[in-house]
């Protein structure tokens, strides 16, 4: 059974506790997630079986929309409500003012990774170094905001949606917000609504899982060929199907017996059977006119997933 899931996590729970509880009412044991939400956030989690953890490097990339909250006039050491307060002021700000600063978040913008958090340093996520009294350079990454909307407006508390590019930290924007506001503030609540093309409305929840069991649950798995619907697709016979799953790399001789749809050099493409299989993921080594017309016989793509899909 091959496929992903969409969990609407709930809040106070980790990813992983997530993907084992799956694990668990599925029976599957190769089970993976595709980005991670603190345990404070609840919404969008893609959960990928079998086959489809394969998919989890491509998927993780997908653009992401949030609804959440920021606290006004509370500072905490995690940007968030589960830390420890550092300092409370009163926020004075007016409406104009927080619309303001909120349209000044849009835009490419580098975020620096905050304390605690999951990213890796040295091996360790940061928020073991943190905990251990250890201070050590924390990476920095250059994310986008393509939209802000404030919901509404309820001192001390802000209801707003973001869309934004893979690994922005929302508590980090409420930061910079109340900073901006001269007041402070921290994340109160986050929900992601959407990670690439899975959106809140296809959820299942832990509960409705459990409840009904996996019987039922398979019905609303997304099968492999669906999950990567931006990518162009080359239709492949029986036997070229089985080279590829055997470890053979595409050669511009034999893809030229092919229909190639138009391709330039980096591009990824997958590759299918006529009865919709996926059967690999591969990288365009020349654009579609330099495979179809090579003079020479050299290797057209590189394989970088093969799949048992059926």
């Amino acid at each position: 059974m091959n496929g992903v899931l969409v969990i609407d996590k709930p809040a106070g729970m980790t990813s992983h506790d997530v993907v084992h509880r799956v694990r668990k009412i599925s029976g599957i044991r190769k089970v993976g997630h595709t980005g991670t939400l603190d345990p404070i956030a609840t919404g969008v989690l893609p959960v990928c079986m079998n086959e489809a953890a394969k998919l989890v490097q491509f998927l993780a990339n997908d653009d992401k929309e949030y609804r959440a909250t920021l606290l006004l006039g509370v500072r905490t050491d995690t940007l968030d409500t589960e830390g420890e307060v550092l300092s409370r002021e009163e926020p004075l700000a007016d409406r104009k003012q927080i619309e303001a600063v909120f349209r000044s978040l849009v835009g490419r913008r580098t975020q620096i990774a905050p304390k605690y958090s999951a990213v890796k340093v040295k091996g360790r996520a940061l928020y073991d170094w943190t905990r251990r009294g250890v201070d050590v350079a924390r990476p920095e990454r250059e994310v986008e905001i393509y939209s802000v909307r404030i919901e509404e407006i309820s001192l001390p508390e802000v209801v707003f949606t973001v869309a934004c590019s893979k690994g922005t930290y929302i508590r980090s924007l409420c930061a910079e917000a109340g900073e901006a506001l001269g007041c402070g503030g921290c994340m109160s609540a986050l929900r992601r609504t959407r990670s690439g093309m899975f959106g809140i409305e296809t959820a299942v929840t832990l509960d409705e899982l459990s409840r009904n069991g996996w019987d039922e649950a398979k019905k609303r798995l997304m099968p492999l060929m669906e999950l990567l619907p931006g990518i162009p697709q080359i239709e492949v016979d029986g036997p070229l199907a089985q080279r590829l799953k055997n470890g053979w790399q595409p050669e511009t001789e034999i893809m030229r017996r092919y229909h190639i749809p138009f391709l330039a050099e980096g591009d990824v493409v997958k590759l299918a059977t006529v009865d919709c299989h996926l059967v690999a993921v591969a990288l365009a080594l020349g654009s579609s006119e330099e495979i179809v017309s090579a003079g020479t016989n050299r290797q057209a793509l590189r394989i970088l997933r093969v799949f048992n899909d059926g």
